[in-house]
């Protein structure tokens, strides 16, 4: 049952699509705090360790039915949890080798349960990764409802009480789960119980869990429990943004994931594709598109802001070197050539022409045969960089103990972010010096 746009009907693909965007958001919703508190394979490590609770439910019950398997699934999840805290705490390792140590022996102590009752048990792999989402219009609940007068499939009722859970627990300890993640000693100090909170979002994260891995399998669940949310949190810096951010990520990639099933695999000579797994891949695509493009933490935008950062310290050592040039040369100042230049400032000759050639667009250099010269405007701009430089020299020296031969390149690279306001302060602070500690002039502020 693939999402064929041409048949694509709400009795069959319609159930399909929202039990998708249910487990979607239900995972993103408390997987937001999750990835905060950098506990991400926790998602994984729970959907792995729960199949002991199956097998033990199953030995208890003699059946499949869903309730026990549900409570089996989740106690051992939520025990996957307090294993890994106490490993962590007694074997005194990082929080992810002591999850890999617990899933890992739960789920291989799982596995044996599972050989013991393998005459009496099925246990399908590829439902264990990637869920029989296409089939559950086969179990259908009789909920009476007007909207679904012949019923609705049990997994739709199963993951809309568990997003509307998750949803409460959100709303109710927002505060709680906001100072827990970003400072859990803030949290105990002012009465709240990082542990409480700890283990609260854990249990949902398990209930969570298990709630989607029959319907979507294991991979769909570790990738919206961590995908929406890293993708939201390369948006904003706001939790209340992050939280509606990752929703809506993951609800797109729900939807997109349920059309491109049967779309994309038939443009490559395919009849179709897993839906869970194109849920999960439309995510990671979102999340590649706004790695790259995302308008403050995207590497796009990262490498403009740096290339332009480099383009400008470039220039401001042009015109700071030229500077001194003609302090040397006060009576006569000699114009400086583009090689010169690059020696001096340790840059190549290309992009020293390019920058003055730029300089000079903008007014503040003056070219000539023999090379370049500062305009007045240069002159001003050139000032203040080599204040800058001078007043940290100072600073460094007087306040911070630093020898003269050993302040240059820290002065160098302060110089480049030092506005007047901190200047001002700068001079303040070494008592207004006039020279710096090599002996050279600190210019004044303005020609005044």
């Amino acid at each position: 049952m693939f999402a064929d746009l041409t048949t694509w009907s709400w009795a069959s693909d319609g159930w399909v699509l929202l039990a998708g965007v249910l487990c979607a958001v239900s995972a993103s919703l408390v997987g937001v705090f999750v990835v905060l508190r950098r506990m991400s394979m926790l998602g994984d490590a729970i959907s792995h360790a729960v199949l002991p609770g199956l097998a033990a439910a199953f030995f208890l019950t003699g059946q499949r039915s869903s309730l026990p398997m549900f409570v089996g699934a989740v106690v051992v999840g939520v025990l996957t949890a307090v294993f890994t805290e106490w490993v962590r705490g007694f074997g005194r390792v990082d929080e992810g080798a002591s999850m890999g140590v617990v899933f890992t022996s739960l789920f291989a102590l799982g596995l044996v349960m599972v050989v013991q009752a393998a005459d009496r048990v099925d246990l399908d792999p590829d439902c264990v990764l990637y869920g029989e989402i296409e089939y559950i219009d086969l179990d259908r609940w009789f909920v009476g409802s007007a909207i679904a007068p012949a019923g609705a499939p049990r997994v739709v009722v199963v993951l809309a009480a568990t997003l509307l859970l998750n949803l409460a627990f959100v709303i109710a300890f927002y505060k709680e789960l906001k100072i827990a993640s970003f400072d859990p000693a803030l949290a105990t100090t002012s009465g709240l119980s990082a542990r409480v909170i700890h283990y609260a979002l854990v249990t949902l994260v398990a209930v969570t869990a298990v709630a989607c891995f029959e319907s979507v399998g294991n991979i769909l669940v570790v990738a919206m429990l961590v995908v929406p949310p890293a993708t939201a949190a390369l948006l904003t810096d706001r939790l209340g943004r992050m939280v509606g951010l990752s929703v809506l990520i993951a609800a797109l990639a729900a939807v997109g994931g349920h059309f491109a099933a049967d779309t994309v695999p038939r443009w490559f000579g395919f009849a179709g594709a897993s839906m869970a797994g194109m849920m999960a891949t439309v995510s990671g695509l979102i999340f590649l598109v706004v790695m790259l493009l995302a308008p403050r933490y995207g590497v796009i935008s990262r490498l403009i802001r740096l290339r332009a950062l480099s383009w400008q310290i470039l220039t401001e050592d042009v015109v700071a070197f030229l500077y001194r040039w003609e302090e040397r040369r006060p009576r006569s100042p000699a114009a400086a050539s583009s090689q010169r230049i690059a020696d001096a400032i340790m840059a190549g000759r290309l992009a020293t022409c390019a920058a003055a050639w730029a300089l000079a667009r903008r007014g503040l250099l003056a070219a000539c045969p023999t090379g370049y010269l500062l305009t007045d405007r240069g002159r001003e701009k050139a000032r203040g960089i080599v204040r800058s430089h001078r007043l940290w020299e100072t600073y460094l020296v007087r306040e911070g103990g630093a020898t003269p031969d050993a302040i240059h390149p820290t002065a160098e690279a302060l110089e480049h972010y030092t506005t007047q306001d901190l200047r001002a302060r700068l001079d303040r602070e070494a008592a207004a010096p006039t020279v710096d500690p090599h002996g050279s002039a600190i210019p004044p502020e303005n020609d005044s």
